[in-house]
């Protein structure tokens, strides 16, 4: 019997980008993951679903115009995770390459492994967003800097951790979600990529015991343009004088205002190369 099925969507990145960001600020019953596909002059998006989908409630909930064609099909049980990842190949970000285990025989040895499998947590590493938070990190590694405390707050898969924890062994690693499904994956990621001292925990925001008066030389956040200005007060006094956050989630066109509120906050700003229409930041403390 068939439980699960995708929904594929085509179109140009850019639009199928904002409906992602969208997709993540709403829940649309029955999707247990996404997965967005370069291919190109389009862009190809799948929604995985346990069971079939309803297809207008899809359409009003994910925000997907009318005029947008979507392609329906039933996925066989056993195959369904396969083809979800059917177009993820390795991706490498400077020192670092994230990859699923159907690759894991490709994968030169000279780079840093993040084997993070497709899955309903964010942060695949196939993702502009944890791609640019990859390439700031390595440049700052490049640059000589080894944060001695990291953050990786709303951390998904827990991929930004991961290379943290493999890079800087001697830096004391915390991640947190506020899914609890995501931090499950993140703790397999863990174990999974040698790094199970990585400190995975539920919290809503900054809002969690273990994070009562701490202050870290760098921050991951990695999550949504609307959470990132809400938290900006909370984030530049969880760093330390000098330290660092490196920010990503939001599409290009939300730069200014998420920039502007972390200048308020006291930070100061720079901004890279977007990638694929999603912007990473980097702000430090004075």
């Amino acid at each position: 019997m068939t439980n699960h099925w995708r929904l594929s969507a085509h179109s140009d990145f850019a639009q199928l980008a904002d409906i992602v960001q969208h997709l993540d600020e709403v829940g649309v019953e029955g999707m247990t993951s996404w997965s967005i596909f370069d291919e190109g002059e389009v862009a190809r998006l799948d929604l995985i679903f346990d069971g079939e989908p309803d297809l207008a409630m899809v359409r009003r909930k994910a925000g997907l115009p009318d005029s947008m064609e979507i392609e329906s099909a039933a996925m066989p049980d056993e195959d369904w995770v396969k083809l979800s990842l059917k177009g993820l190949k390795p991706v490498e970000a400077g020192r670092f390459v994230v990859f699923g285990e159907h690759d894991r025989d490709q994968i030169s040895a000279d780079k840093v492994m993040l084997e993070i499998e497709a899955g309903p947590a964010f942060g695949t590493g196939h993702h502009g967003t944890t791609r640019g938070c990859l390439l700031a990190f390595d440049e700052m590694l490049a640059r000589g800097e080894a944060p001695a405390t990291v953050f990786d707050l709303g951390c998904g898969t827990a991929a930004l951790a991961i290379a943290a924890a493999k890079t800087l062994p001697d830096a004391e690693v915390l991640a947190s979600d506020i899914d609890p499904e995501a931090i499950e994956e993140s703790q397999v990621n863990c174990e999974k990529n040698g790094t199970p001292g990585i400190d995975c925990f539920v919290a809503e925001g900054l809002d969690h015991a273990k994070l009562a008066g701490r202050r870290f030389d760098l921050i991951f956040a990695n999550i949504l343009a609307g959470p990132l200005v809400a938290l900006a007060p909370g984030i530049a006094n969880a760093l330390v004088p000098g330290g660092k956050v490196i920010l990503s989630g939001l599409l290009s066109e939300q730069e200014t205002w998420v920039r502007e509120a972390f200048e308020a906050a006291g930070l100061s700003v720079l901004r890279r190369e977007p990638i694929e229409g999603w912007e990473t930041l980097i702000a430090m403390k004075a």
